[in-house]
């Protein structure tokens, strides 16, 4: 469904220790951005949802809701860190296109 590189899951394990959030999780959401694409969000949460798909990598619990989950298959979340910034980068080859504005999401 989802994978995960290697810089981005220690970046989640260190994120976690730092806020306090061991034995916790991290839901990722996506929603629908029209011609953009999808939209993402990142959020650690104590357990997961009734109806929530739980995926587990090393020490590092991924919560995906069943609106999201769709979204998401394929997509690649990776951890960038450079002089110009740092964050999560998410490759979704599901997501975006050309729409009528000539716009590429």
């Amino acid at each position: 469904m989802i994978v995960l590189t290697r810089p981005a899951i220690a970046e989640i394990e260190k994120s976690m220790a730092r806020e306090g959030r061991a034995g916790g999780g991290l839901r990722i959401t996506a929603e629908s951005a029209g011609c953009a694409g999808q939209k993402y969000a990142m959020q650690f949460e104590d357990e997961p949802g009734e109806n929530d798909t739980i995926i587990e990598i090393r020490d590092v619990r991924i919560f995906i809701d069943a609106d999201s989950a769709p979204l998401l298959v394929g997509t690649t979340v990776d951890f960038s860190s450079s002089q110009e910034g740092s964050g999560f980068v998410f490759e979704n080859p599901n997501a975006g296109g050309k729409c009528s504005c000539g716009t590429v999401g």
